[in-house]
Order: C-alpha cells, then sequence, then structure tokens
C-alpha cells in the first residue's frame, strides 16, 4: 500500500470518528488550541546568559506548546541558552497546524557529553507544518546530533516542514539526521558546519518501512564536516539542492549511494581535507545510480580531483556544469564515470576533463577542452553510437566511417560512407 494511499485511509477514518461523535457540531464543540498559540521561553524560567542551565525551562515550553489538540510556537528569545540533556519534540496528538520554535538570536549550547542528541523531534502522529526557524546551535563534540527529525515506520507521517535560517555547528555526530518517513520539507538557508559527523544525512528507515522523499535543500553551507558534507544513505535518494555549497569537507562535499533527484547551481570547493595530497584525493560528489545536475561547478587548490565521480546504473545528465583546479590541484578536472549496461551518461555544455571507466562512454555535447561539438562511440560495440534514423555510424578498424540499418554485428559490417 502507498503512502498516499494511507493518507487517503487516514482520512476517511478521522472522518468516520467525527460523525460516530455526532457530526460537524460536535466537532466544532471539541476544545481547540488558538490558531498561531505563541508562548515564550522566558514564561518558564529560561534565562539565556550561558551559564544557567535552561534545559528544564526550554522543555517546559516545548510541552507547553504541544499540549492539548495541537502544536503552537515557543519562542526563545534572543540569548545563549546552555543545555544539558536533550530538548524532545514529540507529540502524540495529530499536528496539522503551523507549529515549532522561533530563535532569531538565540544560541543552545550543549554541554551534553553523553552522546545524546541536542534537539530531536520524532513523530509517532501526522504531523505536519513543523517549523524551526533561527536557531543558533554549538555542539559540545561529544553529544549527538544537533537536530534530528525521525519517524519510523509508514503508519505516521512527519512532512510539509521547514528548518530555516539554522546554525548548527561542533556536534559530537551529524549537524542534522532526518529518517524514516519524513517528506515534503524544506532546508533553507541552513549552515551546517564543523560537526564531528556528516553536516546532514537522510535515511530511509532502516527496516524498509518508511520513506524519506521530496526534501528540498535550498541555499546553505555544508562547511568542515568530519566525514562528508551531505549523505545520502539507507536507499535514499529523492532529495535536491539548489544553490548551495559544499566545502572544506573531510571528505566528500556529498555523498549519494543511490542517486540524486537534481542539483542545481551547487559548488563543491576544496574538499577531502582528511587526504594526504591531491593523488590520494577524491571528487566533490560520489555518486552510485543516477543524478541530473545543472550549473554545479567544482573548484580546488588542494585535494579534491573532480566536480563528480560516479557509478552509474541509470541516467546521469550535466548540463553547463564545470570541474578546474589551481596549484596543487591543477589537474582537477569534471567527471570520473563508470556504467553498467542499463546506464547512460549526457553531457552537454560543460567544462573540465571528462573521464570514463571501464569502456563506458558518455555523448558529450559541446563541451569544452578538446573542441566541443558532438562526441559519441566511435567502436562498433558502443552503447552511444551516433544514429540516423533506423542506421548506425561508427569507425572500423581501418578508420573508415561505416554504416548500416539497425545495431551492426561485427566491426566490417554495413558499408563503408563514401566508397562507391
Amino acid at each position: 500500500m502507498q503512502r498516499r494511499d494511507l493518507l487517503a485511509r487516514g482520512g476517511m477514518v478521522l472522518g468516520g470518528a467525527m460523525l460516530a461523535a455526532g457530526g460537524v457540531e460536535s466537532a466544532q464543540a471539541a476544545p481547540q488550541a488558538p490558531f498561531g498559540k505563541l508562548i515564550s521561553a522566558a514564561s518558564y524560567g529560561a534565562v539565556g546568559d550561558g551559564i544557567a542551565d535552561d534545559t528544564v525551562a526550554l522543555q517546559a515550553g516545548l510541552d507547553a506548546a504541544y499540549a492539548g489538540d495541537n502544536g503552537g510556537l515557543l519562542l526563545i528569545p534572543p540569548g545563549r541558552y546552555r543545555i544539558t540533556a536533550t530538548l524532545r519534540i514529540a507529540p502524540k496528538q495529530n499536528v496539522t497546524r503551523q507549529s515549532g520554535i522561533l530563535g532569531i538570536g538565540a544560541r543552545l549550547i550543549s554541554s551534553i557529553t553523553d552522546g545524546s542528541d541536542i534537539l530531536e523531534i520524532a513523530s509517532h502522529s501526522t504531523f505536519r507544518f513543523l517549523l524551526i526557524q533561527g536557531l543558533d546551535i554549538h555542539g559540545s563534540g561529544k553529544d549527538g546530533h544537533g537536530i534530528r527529525l525521525a519517524c519510523p515506520g509508514n503508519k505516521n507521517f512527519l512532512y510539509n516542514f521547514c528548518l530555516r535560517d539554522l546554525v548548527v555547528q561542533g556536534c559530537g555526530k551529524n549537524g542534522c539526521q532526518l529518517i524514516g518517513n519524513v517528506f515534503e520539507g524544506q532546508i533553507t538557508n541552513c549552515y551546517f558546519r564543523n560537526n564531528h559527523g556528516h553536516g546532514a544525512s537522510f535515511h530511509h528507515d532502516p527496516g524498509g518501512k518508511g520513506i524519506l522523499s521530496a526534501v528540498r535543500v535550498i541555499g546553505g553551507v555544508f562547511g568542515e564536516n568530519g566525514i562528508h558534507g551531505a549523505a545520502m544513505l539507507d536507499g535514499c535518494y529523492d532529495v535536491s539542492y539548489h544553490g548551495s555549497y559544499f566545502l572544506l569537507n573531510k571528505r566528500f562535499g556529498l555523498v549519494a549511494e543511490n542517486g540524486c533527484t537534481l542539483l542545481s547551481s551547487c559548488g563543491f570547493e576544496n574538499n577531502h581535507e582528511g587526504a594526504d595530497d591531491f593523488s590520494r584525493g577524491d571528487a566533490g560528489i560520489w555518486l552510485q545510480g543516477f543524478a541530473t545536475l545543472v550549473g554545479c561547478t567544482a573548484y580546488s587548490m588542494f585535494k579534491q580531483t573532480h566536480l563528480l565521480r560516479a557509478i552509474l546504473t541509470g541516467r546521469l545528465v550535466m548540463v553547463g556544469c564545470s570541474g578546474s583546479g589551481d596549484a596543487k590541484a591543477a589537474g582537477a578536472g569534471l567527471a570520473v564515470l563508470r556504467g553498467d549496461p542499463r546506464s547512460t551518461a549526457t553531457v552537454v555544455g560543460c567544462s573540465g576533463n571528462l573521464r570514463s571507466e571501464g569502456g563506458f562512454e558518455a555523448i558529450e555535447i559541446g563541451n569544452g577542452g578538446d573542441g566541443g561539438g558532438l562526441k559519441v562511440g566511435g567502436d562498433w560495440q558502443s552503447r552511444t553510437l551516433a544514429q540516423l534514423g533506423e542506421y548506425r555510424l561508427w569507425v572500423d578498424r581501418q578508420g573508415r566511417l561505416r554504416i548500416k540499418k539497425g545495431r551492426p554485428q561485427h566491426d566490417d559490417d554495413g558499408s563503408p560512407v563514401g566508397v562507391g
């Protein structure tokens, strides 16, 4: 059963419950939390001086925001708030109004040392319109993830969320982790820096039930993290990145183990800081599966070798991308590609060295480097032979252009072109 079907069934169940309770009049008579309820953490004793332990006060504010039939917004005034245990948002009731945390000018300073996460959002219901805005989270380096959004299994939902204008740095694990049935959300203008794990990671439920999908990363920076800038793991692929920047991470800027829906106008600079030198470095992106890249760039002066290293099982499209380097990385290029028989790669209007391995061939159109134009496979066995209608063209071992209707069966199949 698909998630949309489950959502539809959930709506029928809710509708049936309302009718059983006496129809619309009974539903309207039920007490409701005020729409847009806004409460202040200061009302619950939060001090924000960077010295006092504000954990209890902040958790009390969150509990109050999510008390009743729907969630509200907790305002954390500007200040420095020391916390010593995980802050949790975990509503058991359905939440279908905007709720969450407004913390512009508020810094959470973690004193957690047991590997626990700093801020954890867990869905055990239908949880929509979560907003976390403006927080500046400083990890202790001995805590866990800075922010964790989790929805295990496939019976609950966490979607239509927005994380925006956040700074998350110095955490013991990832700056941010999203895992499970988490979908249709945005991460906008967020900065994940100097975390010991990944800047951010995205996962399907490891049990194979909850599906992370339709997550859009807009702007933001993934920099100087201890492993990758961002990592798409456990089968996750439907995350797209727009105008984001990945730099100075210990390993890859982005890892996509199962493909990536779209990257547009993203930059990758000087990743692989953990490598010994350029010869032991690697690309800004490591990809397995499929992807579309539009207007993405890679630049290196140290150890990043290419924009992309890919092992393809599906389709790769690159348009207007570039890969280059200076100084110790003067040999940096565009991409290194391998692929299985199901895969294709079309590279249009790009610049930088493109290298194929294992007999794989890409179709190149108008690329820089060796003159541009159209480049396709020239061997009779190539999967990217030039095709005119039903006819294939190739160059035989003697350097003659040959043509045949249908695919050639051997090198001297068909007829030489221009020979009477």
